[in-house]
């Protein structure tokens, strides 16, 4: 019979660990063999401490840190003082932040965790280790990005006294069972940005008279949107290589003027008119006094690279 004790101490430096093995036999056979066999196991399982204490140890207190970040949105922090919602946890974003850590970039770090964000940002802080401290070095450092309210889902990942924090804004497409609502919306949009003076870039121009729906048009929009969802690209320029006049006259549409705005990420009308405003050769195709009718169309398509597509046709009719 046989005993094996397997005792471990650690060296001075608080890195190697050190095997000690104790044999006692009474057959006095073997005993070579034996011991590397007891040898072997006994360091396997140090082996396999460490990497399990490195483990619970690069794990942060998750629910400890939401509520410390969401109690920051809640109060305000620099001269933002108006509270925001609070953050979710999201899995596939700490699991992105881990990646980060180890040297890859966010993008890369999303597309592995499968995460489909229009938006994200990175806050990588150093120096903190409590929960509370952590909030308080994003609240001084990243303020204004932290009381993003775009800004819903959150993951982090926490090694030392080193912490990296991922923000983003959840993928929540526009639904093609509300097609006719949005199109309305975009309509109501536009002639509200039409009814008044506006500087587009820096050409002032006048108001314009409103515009109204035509079907054609929209036909010319939703294939031009689909294609690009479907293909994954973003250009005037079909995939066929024709352009937004032949795409009209191919729904039947007959133009005397006609136009395209494109645009593509924006998770809602709203937000693709702003951004529509905001550049000046859309600002400007979207005021042109005379264009009297409009068609919009959206396609979603998650795998591509802009998830939502946004097409919208001006036209003057003969």
């Amino acid at each position: 019979m046989s005993l094996y004790r397997c005792p471990t101490l650690l060296d001075l430096s608080g890195v190697a660990p050190i095997v000690r093995v104790s044999f006692r036999s009474s057959t006095g056979k073997a005993n070579l063999i034996v011991i590397w066999l007891a040898t072997l196991a006994c360091l396997t399982a140090l082996n396999a401490e460490p990497a399990h204490a490195q483990t619970k140890s690069d794990t942060a207190p998750h629910q400890s840190l939401l509520n410390a970040l969401n109690d920051v949105r809640s109060r305000g922090c620099g001269g933002n003082t108006n509270p925001t919602t609070g953050l979710r946890h999201d899995p596939r974003l700490s699991a992105a932040a881990a990646r980060v850590a180890g040297g890859v970039q966010l993008a890369e770090a999303l597309k592995s965790a499968a995460y489909r964000s229009p938006r994200t940002t990175l806050i990588a802080l150093s120096g903190y280790t409590s929960a509370r401290a952590i909030s308080q070095g994003a609240a001084k450092h990243s303020c204004n990005t932290l009381m993003d309210a775009e800004f819903k889902d959150l993951g982090f990942y926490a090694r030392g006294t080193q912490t990296w924090i991922v923000l983003a804004v959840p993928f929540l497409p526009p639904e093609s069972a509300d097609a006719d609502q949005i199109e309305a919306r975009v309509l109501s949009l536009v002639n509200q940005a039409r009814s008044q003076p506006r500087l587009c870039g820096t050409e002032a121009l006048t108001a314009a008279p409103p515009v109204r729906l035509n079907i054609r048009l929209h036909a010319a929009s939703a294939a031009h949107a689909d294609e690009m969802a479907r293909l994954n690209y973003f250009n005037h320029t079909g995939h066929d290589g024709r352009h937004v006049s032949e795409r009209a006259n191919r729904a039947g549409y007959v133009w005397q003027a006609i136009g395209e705005n494109i645009a593509s990420g924006q998770m809602n009308a709203d937000l693709a008119v702003q951004g529509w405003l905001k550049s000046p050769s859309h600002c400007a195709n979207l005021m042109m006094p005379s264009y009297t009718e409009m068609g919009l169309a959206f396609a979603v398509n998650p795998q591509s690279d802009g998830g939502v597509y946004w097409v919208q046709v001006f036209g003057l009719p003969k």
